[in-house]
């Protein structure tokens, strides 16, 4: 995975394909009375095709085995991380993560903690498109580019909802092959809070002493990857 650049702390890009957390409040624009109309009428139509897409979705959800919960109680210590801005100098680099004592869906637990092992976390919502599309890519990267021995890979499934397409997201993270250790968040997404979640994919890179070196949101390349890695194992 090494590479021949030196890693540099990854920043959140508006350009970058992401779904934003429910809830999130928008961005101010200086869009004109008419393009709002046209804009309206785009998403009604998004809506309509939402709708549908969530009906379809929903009446091929998966079984789930007896055991087998989308959501899990979680205990956090520690100082909750700032939300991640949009964009100039994250205020998260160098500060001590909260550990979490948490659970798989099947109730294993999982932990993260200020335990001397580096950490990638990566926050992903079953209902969102885009990561729908980089938890793949990044199962097929780590197939062949494992990650360094004692680094550990969690997925943390959060916002979830079984009124949303692609539920649940125990049964996707298993068709996927997802090959880090998998947390249910709370109902109450207290995991991403907790870590300052914005918008999805949400990624938080954690050297050995447990404080954090990068954090992104959105689709990212490998590459971008690799250095988010290279980050977390430099110390």
């Amino acid at each position: 995975m090494a590479s021949s650049s030196k890693p540099s702390a990854t920043k959140p890009s508006a350009t970058r394909p992401k779904s934003p957390r429910p809830g999130a409040r928008p961005a101010k624009s200086g869009a004109t009375p008419w393009l709002w109309l046209v804009l309206i009428g785009v998403v009604a139509a998004a809506g309509v095709i939402a709708v549908l897409a969530t009906r379809q979705d929903s009446s091929d959800t998966a079984s789930v085995p007896p055991g087998v919960e989308q959501t899990r109680p979680a205990t956090i210590t520690g100082t909750a991380l700032p939300q991640l801005p949009d964009s100039g100098t994250d205020p998260a680099i160098g500060v001590a993560v909260p550990e979490v004592h948490g659970q798989s869906f099947d109730g294993t637990p999982v932990n993260i903690l200020h335990d001397g092992k580096a950490k990638l976390l990566m926050f992903v919502a079953h209902w969102c498109p885009h990561c729908q599309r980089e938890v793949p890519l990044v199962v097929s990267h780590l197939k062949e580019n494992p990650l360094p021995d004692g680094v550990q890979l969690v997925a943390i499934a959060t916002s979830t909802n079984s009124s949303l397409p692609n539920y649940p997201p125990s049964a996707w993270l298993e068709e996927v092959q997802w090959p880090g250790e998998t947390m249910a968040d709370t109902p109450k997404y207290d995991v991403a809070n907790a870590y300052g979640l914005t918008a999805f994919p949400y990624f938080v890179a954690v050297d050995a002493s447990g404080k954090v070196v990068a954090r992104t949101t959105g689709e990212i390349t490998m590459d971008q990857f690799d250095q988010i890695v290279q980050l977390a194992t430099a110390s």
